[in-house]
Parts: structure tokens; sequence; C-alpha cells
């Protein structure tokens, strides 16, 4: 059998939010800045030179000296499931060499284990003449993401894979696509600030309880149902009103020093919803235009900054591509 060789690839995934305040574990958006620039981590797949006969990885860009290049890696743990795949399909893969260029902070609450991940599947996906469809991509890149926080959740690789705001529906239904697409508003904007502090998905989960009210859990049953039905509706006034979080912002709110602050300067400023960006410790807020946007950002940076934090902002609008070759 000739020897299958693919050609060099690079795959991008985006910055996400998991959650998106409304929807715990069950809803996600991909951000890009209004700039253009690609925000989220880069992946890069070439074949082996010479008689190597296994895998290898390279870490670089900005956060890459923070993240170990063994096995425990997230682009060598999705490639171990990729191949597994294959292999359930008959096909053969081959050693390969990998460069991650981790742009995003680790602990960060912008999904950037979801972006590694996602962006190594895009790759090997490329790099093999695509083999996996999308639902089986997300499968996967569920089961790595759970590698690292203990659970399968799939808020933010839904959208880092497929780009835009992802409502995740029951597994297990055939007829179901399992990561829904919601319509969204042209004219929002999403302010997303990282303050300098970390802060892993494992402990932010830890603080949450095993059990809630049932009268806490309609609340909150109902708070989604309608924030979804007020995006299908374009229902913008619905749509603000239900951009909250009332189950599990609560709990975590007292492991980000500044946020009541910085969410309470938000929404001063003119931001029509503020929570966690999924597990923290980043924060986002939601405007309704440019200018309110840069308002927003200002007051959030310098809230955190007289509680002596310094933070980095970005003015974002959703991400529609999620990951693609770059």
């Amino acid at each position: 059998m000739k020897k299958f060789v693919g050609r060099p690839v690079r795959a991008y995934a985006p910055a996400t939010i998991g959650n998106f305040a409304a929807g715990f574990d069950v809803l996600g958006a991909a951000i890009r800045p209004v700039n253009g620039d690609l925000w989220g981590d880069i992946v890069e797949i070439r074949p082996v030179e010479g008689i190597k006969c296994h895998s290898s990885l390279t870490v670089e860009g900005p956060f890459g000296h923070l993240v170990p290049a063994d096995r425990t890696n997230l682009v060598l743990v999705s490639h171990a499931l990729f191949q597994r795949k294959m292999r359930l399909k008959g096909r053969k893969s081959e050693p390969v060499t990998f460069t991650l260029y981790k742009n995003l902070p680790l602990c960060s609450g912008l999904g950037s284990s979801a972006s590694s991940v996602v962006a190594t599947l895009r790759a090997l996906n490329l790099y093999y003449g695509c083999p996996l469809n999308d639902g089986e991509l997300l499968q996967l890149a569920g089961r790595a993401e759970g590698a690292i926080c203990g659970a399968a959740h799939l808020d933010n690789v839904a959208p880092a894979l497929l780009g835009g705001l992802r409502l995740i529906a029951p597994g297990g239904i055939p007829q179901l696509e399992q990561a829904v697409s919601l319509p969204f508003f042209d004219h929002w904007r999403i302010v997303v600030v990282h303050p300098n502090l970390s802060l892993s998905t494992r402990k932010s989960r830890q603080v949450l309880p095993s059990s809630i009210r049932l009268v806490d859990a309609v609340e909150y049953w109902q708070n989604l149902a309608s924030f979804v039905h007020a995006m299908h509706s374009a229902d913008k006034n619905l749509a603000a009103i239900t951009l909250r979080d009332l189950m599990i912002e609560g709990y975590r709110r007292r492991l980000i020093r500044g946020f009541s602050q910085v969410k309470a300067a938000a929404l001063k400023a003119g931001a029509i919803g503020c929570s966690l960006s999924g597990s923290g410790p980043s924060i986002f807020a939601v405007t309704e235009s440019d200018a309110a946007a840069r308002r927003v950002k200002i007051a959030m940076t310098d809230a955190f900054k007289i509680r002596g934090v310094g933070s980095d902002a970005h003015i974002c609008v959703l991400d529609p591509d999620g990951a693609r070759e770059a």
C-alpha cells in the first residue's frame, strides 16, 4: 500500500464565550475582534521528515511557554482520538509534526483549551482529505475537552468548530443536529475583558452546588427559553432582559477580584448585559453600538485597574465561520 503523505496545513479556531450568560453548558459563541484580527490558536501539521516513526509537537506563541509539549498536551490528546476514529473507519494515519501557536491565555474563560482542540482536529481533517464530518469532529472535540476539565461539554468546542452562537441540543437523537445555530443581532458588539488573573475550569466547577431548588431551576429554564425565543423572533428588548446568568454567576463571582464592580461599571456605561465569559475570569458585556462598546471597554478596564488588576480588552463581533484553514 502506498504511504499516504498529506500536504502541510494550518488551521485556526477562534476564541469563544461559553454559557453566554443565559445557558450554562448549553450556549456558546465564537468571537472575533471588530478589526478582523485572528484571536485564537493555530495548529500547523507537516509530514514527518526522515525516518521518524512517531508524531512530535512544538509549542510557540505568546502563551506557548505555559503549556507542556508532551502527550498531556491537548493537541496530542486530540490526535490520539482522531487516530482511533480513523482506525474505526478502516483508514490509516501517519506520524506528523505539529506546531501549536498558543495565542490564547490559559485558564482565561475564552475557550483556550477548546481552541487548541478544535484547531488540531480541523487541521487533521484537512490533512487527511476530510474523512470526518463536522458531527464526528464535534464529538471528538467534546471528549478531548473533557480530558482537561473532567466533564465533556460542547458549549466552547461547538462554536469554535462551527462558528456563530450555538445552542447544544440533546445528544443521542440522530435526527437532531447537536449544535444548533441561533440568530444574532448584527448591531450587537461584545466587549471582552480578560484580567491578569487565572481560573481553571475545574476549580470554577468545584464551587458549584450538586443540586438546586426546583423554583430556581424553573426560573432558569424560563429565562433560557425566553432568550432563545428572543433571538429567533428578533425581539431585542426580550433578548436584553434575558441576557443574564441566574444560576452560576452567584457562585463563581467571588473567585474573581473586582467582578461586581466591573459588572456594575459596564451596565452604568451602557451595556445591556454583562456576565462571566465561560468559567471566568474573563468578563463579557454586550452593547448595541460601537460607541457604547468603546465606553464600556474603558469603564470595565478602569474598574479592574482601581482594584489593582491589569486587563486586556477587545471589542468583538460574532465569528460566523468557526475553525478554518489559516
